[in-house]
């Protein structure tokens, strides 16, 4: 990443409308070169490769990436043998086997990879979600004697349970076996168990640090089918073929929101591919909930589509809702599923935007967004659970700094809240080690989102706490906060055969970003202000030239106004998108930040 003392402003902006700096994508020239002569690639294609990471011999891979070259060996993650081994061992035996999910996309799709792997080996597997507001996030010794009251002999956690050291030692104290399937960071020591699968546990040396759950999962099902072949089970059954399940995968690397390079990055683009039959019934319900036609996949689908809608019944609604949908195979029960999912989502965004119009206004009144402490920790009550991190993540995109936004629940003196971090400031290490110290009931999570429990009583501590932890990297982050640019060009070059050329780069996430083109001496004309804030207008250069444009949730900030003035000279950087709006096949740009020049 670009910092201020080693590289120009980006067409003269050192401070933009939002305050960040514009930097040219750093990229090697020797590597640039490289991939123009092995990959017979035009020089902004070579360059957006190289500003990437991706070395001389990765390219082909990456811009054509197949599970032939990059599927890991199983047994490269820590306890994966012992995993399949206690699986297929409780299989054979007849025994009962429960799947304990996490509440958000990433665990519905993890528990529907093994739902449908069991079915194909003729077995069923229970789905059992905890509810968000009563249980909270991951086992606790309250649903292991659930299950074990069902009946359960195994349960499988998915998503979760790498830091449930004490509820794990509960189920094993009550004759329950447990095999732990997570990618969340974790402590050192793991819960006792027949074996805790997790590529960021430590000591694991599968290097796969960067997959979802979804994607452990779906590991773990190639060695199910490695562990059951070794045994003579399909000798008279057909293997399971778990290529025809990547959509789930590709589904929870997408929305949990993960490094898409390497394996994962195969996962998800091939996973995207499966996606676009929409076989699986839940997915075209809930695409057809949504008005939108069946065609091909993008991370859009996922990420924007059909991601909130599951996430809304682990959000607002019953918590099993999303892994029904994504494991049943009855189309009239996907219908319902999708139907009931849909209506949830449009009451979650109500929720969301009620609490994000508290929060705003809380946080402007005491200044805690300016006053350059660290962190900022807002806390009200009422405030539901299930919106408490997509509220911290608007925030944090308006404020540009971590954002910690905790509902409270006064009759029983406890908050639970949710984080969201900037790049280079570790929320997850800051919440794990509040923990740690007393601070918090409980917590955890990713460097970049982090959820927690905490005493009301405790809340201001908590505030004081985080910052101190975080402090030492607020100065890096801000240098990190640049808004880096793949290319200059004119407004007559955006146009669909450049959008298409560079969606060769796709799919995009971290460590992939989507490709940021900048235009100059544009003015912004025919402007208007749509529902949710969002400003639409036309950019327009001095020849005649225009570009539709849309800046999202910006009506009311610095960058929405200079659109909306009309005013000219200004500097954009954005995304090129298709606009496919009654069969066109144009771009739209997707602004990202402005700048006035006169001002940078």
């Amino acid at each position: 990443m670009a910092d201020g003392g080693s590289v120009p402003a980006f067409l003269g902006v050192s401070r933009s409308l939002s305050g960040r700096a514009w930097r040219q994508r750093p990229a090697e020239a020797g590597l640039i070169r490289a991939h123009m002569q092995t990959l017979s690639l035009d020089e902004p294609m070579a360059r957006a490769l190289a500003a990437r990471g991706i070395g001389a011999d990765q390219g082909a891979d990456f811009l054509n990436p197949t599970l032939k070259a990059l599927f890991p060996d199983p047994s490269s993650f820590m306890d994966m043998d012992a995993a399949a081994v206690a699986i297929i061992d409780g299989l054979q035996a007849g025994s009962a086997i429960h799947v304990f999910a996490d509440y958000d996309v990433d665990g519905a799709s993890s528990a529907a990879l093994l739902v449908r792997w069991f079915r194909a080996m003729g077995a069923d597997l229970p789905i059992y979600v905890p509810d968000r507001v009563t249980e909270g996030y991951g086992p606790s010794a309250r649903a292991f004697d659930t299950l074990k009251a069902s009946g359960a002999d195994l349960v499988i956690t998915v998503d979760c349970g790498a830091a449930a050291n004490e509820a794990v030692a509960h189920a094993s104290a009550i004759g329950l076996k447990v095999v732990v399937i997570d990618h969340h960071m974790m402590r050192e020591h793991p819960p006792v168990c027949a074996a805790v699968v997790n590529p960021n546990r430590p000591g694991c040396n599968s290097g796969q640090g960067n997959l979802a759950a979804a994607g452990v999962v779906f590991v773990l099902l190639a060695a199910l089918n490695r562990e059951a072949r070794g045994r003579g089970l399909f000798a008279d059954r057909k293997e399971p073929d778990i290529r025809q399940w990547l959509d789930l995968a590709a589904m929870g690397a997408i929305c949990d929101v993960t490094g898409l390079t390497g394996f994962n990055r195969a996962l998800t683009s091939l996973g995207l591919k499966v996606m676009s039959d929409w076989s699986n019934p839940g997915l075209r319900a809930l695409l057809a909930s949504a008005g939108v036609e069946p065609g091909p996949a993008k991370s859009n689908h996922a990420g924007f589509i059909l991601g909130p809608r599951i996430n809304a019944g682990g959000r607002i609604g019953k918590s099993d809702l999303g892994a029904r949908l994504l494991s049943t195979d009855d189309p009239e029960e996907a219908h319902a599923l999708a139907q009931e999912l849909d209506a949830l989502n449009v009451a979650r965004r109500e929720v969301e935007r009620q609490v994000t119009e508290q929060a705003t206004r809380l946080v402007e009144a005491s200044g805690a967004h300016k006053d350059g402490s660290a962190v900022v920790v807002i806390a009200a009550e009422d405030w539901h659970p299930g919106v408490v991190g997509i509220v911290a993540g608007r925030l944090r995109e308006r404020w540009r700094k971590p954002v910690v936004v905790i509902g409270v629940d006064a009759v029983n003196g406890i908050g639970k809240g949710s984080g969201r971090s900037q790049p280079g400031m570790n929320l997850g290490r800051a919440v794990q080690a509040a923990w740690e110290t007393g601070v918090l009931v409980a917590g955890g999570g990713h460097a970049m989102a982090a959820g927690l429990t905490v005493r009301t009583g405790d809340i201001d501590r908590l505030r004081d706490f985080l910052i101190d932890q975080m402090s030492g990297e607020q100065a890096a982050a801000e240098a990190m906060d640049v808004v880096e640019i793949d290319a200059l060009i004119d407004a007559r070059a955006a146009t669909r055969a450049l959008f298409e050329d560079f969606e060769r780069l796709a799919p995009f996430g971290p460590a992939n970003p989507e490709p940021l083109f900048a235009l100059e001496h544009v003015a912004a004309r025919e402007g208007v202000v749509m529902n949710g804030g969002h400003v639409r207008c036309r950019l327009v250069v001095a020849d005649g030239a225009a570009v539709k444009a849309i800046a999202w949730r910006c009506a009311d900030m610095p960058s929405g106004k200079a659109l909306l003035s009309g005013q000219g000279g200004l500097s954009v950087v954005g995304r090129l998108k298709a606009d496919d709006w009654n069969g066109r096949r144009g771009v739209q740009f997707e602004i990202e930040d402005v700048a006035d020049p006169c001002m940078a």
